[in-house]
């Protein structure tokens, strides 16, 4: 059970959103949000529209479907480019590369891989993304599961955008009328962290997911009660705060595109996933974790420019207009070990 002192410690606001959706509290739900997202790039969002029952059901999917054998996994195996982000990637094919400021990468591939494996997916209707599913028979419901719980997500990033839009001063439907094309920008995450020997963790031979930030526009977070997620504190850099699992709450965070697109006004915070302490067990290693993100991105073919309010003679824009598109390619190119 989460602590008030782990919550505090973690400086990240935690939000009642249903005061948002019923009406009562929209204005001060709006700025509560935004502030937390200038002060640590973060939020905990509770009472968010998707119910504990369908949380449970897409962790039952998740559960089954990397329980499987490597043989069936790979029968929907990721394309060996990164810019097709859709099916399975096994331990170690995926490395986070963080870029520069600009949105460039020119850091050299670390060597030590993280240590999970995923499965992405979409909406059927995407033509650039299309999904990659396991034959039919080989898993029952676990595409019609994924599928569910995609729209259920897009509907909970929408109204994190209206309120998030109302808290910069911004007409409320301002940010959803670049989230439009659901088919191509968003993206749903099945990750699983499996149980590794402690000891490679504290060596550093493995991780599980090194420090990095997001790219898109914001990403909504499910955990397990493992735990492990660390945000790096924004007063002290080098230094990571715990973000400990509040049971069916969502963690959110601001992107690098939607850093850029408030001309710094919004944080984009790094973060990673690292053993937290005490979960060791007696025979050295530390247990399996699961988490679901939904990464929710502008639409690729708008080109977006600051947004009005985040510059003006005194702090001028930073960044050229860009479309999301661009943006997101650039960064998806660079993920993969094996292309």
């Amino acid at each position: 059970m989460v602590t008030e002192d782990a919550l505090k410690n973690s400086r990240v606001a935690v939000v009642d959103f249903s005061t948002f959706l019923d009406g009562s509290n929209k204005q001060g739900v709006a700025d509560t949000i935004f502030s937390s997202f200038k002060e640590a790039g973060f939020v905990y969002i509770l009472n968010h529209g998707i119910s504990p029952e369908q949380i449970a059901k897409i962790f039952a999917a998740s559960k089954e479907f990397f329980t499987q054998p490597m043989d069936v996994k790979e029968l929907a195996r990721h394309p060996p480019l990164g810019t097709h982000h859709r099916g399975y990637s096994a331990p170690g094919r995926e490395k986070i590369i963080q870029p520069n400021s600009m949105g460039d990468v020119e850091a050299p591939r670390p060597a030590v891989p993280d240590f999970r494996e995923h499965f992405e997916c979409g909406s059927e209707e995407s033509t650039e993304n299309p999904n990659i599913w396991l034959p039919d028979g080989a898993l029952p419901r676990f595409k019609e599961s994924c599928l569910e719980f995609f729209w259920l997500c897009y509907d909970v990033e929408l109204n994190i955008l209206r309120a998030l839009a109302m808290g910069m001063g911004l007409e409320e439907e301002y940010l959803c009328r670049f989230h439009s094309v659901p088919d191509e920008g968003n993206m749903l995450r099945l990750l699983y962290y499996p149980s590794v020997p402690a000891e490679a963790l504290r060596n550093e031979t493995v991780e599980r997911i090194s420090a990095h930030s997001d790219y898109a526009s914001i990403t909504l977070l499910l955990q397990d009660d493992a735990g492990g997620l660390e945000i790096e504190d924004p007063h002290t850099p080098g230094v990571f705060r715990p973000v400990p699992p509040i049971p069916n709450a969502l963690v959110v965070n601001a992107g690098d595109f939607m850093k850029r697109w408030s001309n710094d006004t919004i944080k984009s915070t790094m973060h990673r996933v690292c053993a937290p302490p005490g979960l060791e067990t007696s025979d050295g290693m530390i247990p399996a974790r699961y988490s679901i993100p939904f990464f929710c991105g502008a639409d690729p073919n708008v080109v977006v420019d600051c947004i009005p309010g985040t510059w003006d003679a005194e702090r001028p824009k930073k960044y050229e207009p860009i479309s999301a598109g661009e943006y997101v390619r650039k960064r998806q190119a660079v993920a993969y070990v094996d292309h």
